[in-house]
């Protein structure tokens, strides 16, 4: 195995597609600990992060065998998107998804600069308590999710949020006003506490 550490994700990943087993180990041994906790912690739930971290993988594989995957360095940011995807897949399955969404043609939700003002309502969140944070940000939609996700658990700017997504600050703005209203509600709905300081 030790030949295989010192090799790049990309390098592992053809020699998997060629048909190295010990290569697509390396790859896991290398990446499964940081995956897993990832799913952990955005799923909070140890039976369906198990779940979720082996269907990733059997998709890994899939893709990898089909040719799908692309070398570019980005190995994990890849199965990471993966992981990301397949946790968005089984809150859809449970029927979490009937909040306020961005308007599906334009794909904008703060075009408004009301929308688009965070200032108040993120001061709300930063003060909130964690723990009550996080049981409104599971029940969120897809796309709220992720930016509720990457804003306070990797604390990112609003700017580098953008540029991983692919969109306008406005728009990761807007996303983030629209979770705010939804947790509220959601709070409102199920009774947890989301006292406004």
């Amino acid at each position: 195995m030790d030949f295989y550490s010192h090799l790049t994700d990309d390098e592992l990943v053809k020699m998997y597609a060629n048909g190295s087993n010990e290569a697509f180990d390396s790859l896991l041994s290398r990446y499964k600990n940081k995956l897993f906790s990832y799913i952990f912690y955005t799923v909070h739930d140890e039976d369906m992060a198990n779940d979720i971290f082996q269907e990733t993988f059997v998709k890994v594989i899939l893709n990898i065998q089909s040719g799908n995957y692309v070398p570019s360095g980005k190995f994990y940011a890849w199965i990471t998107r993966i992981a990301h995807n397949m946790i968005m897949d089984q809150y859809r399955q449970q029927g979490l998804n009937n909040f306020i969404q961005e308007d599906p043609e334009t794909g904008q939700v703060a075009n408004n600069v009301e929308l688009s003002d965070p200032s108040f309502e993120m001061q709300q969140v930063y003060d909130q308590s964690i723990s009550d944070v996080v049981k409104l940000y599971k029940m969120l939609p897809d796309v709220q999710r992720e930016i509720v996700f990457m804003r306070f658990y990797q604390d990112m700017s609003f700017k580098e949020i953008a540029e991983e997504l692919g969109i306008s600050i406005n728009t990761a703005l807007g996303r983030m006003r629209y979770a705010i209203i939804n947790m509220k509600r959601i709070a409102a709905e199920k009774n947890i506490s989301f006292e406004m300081r």
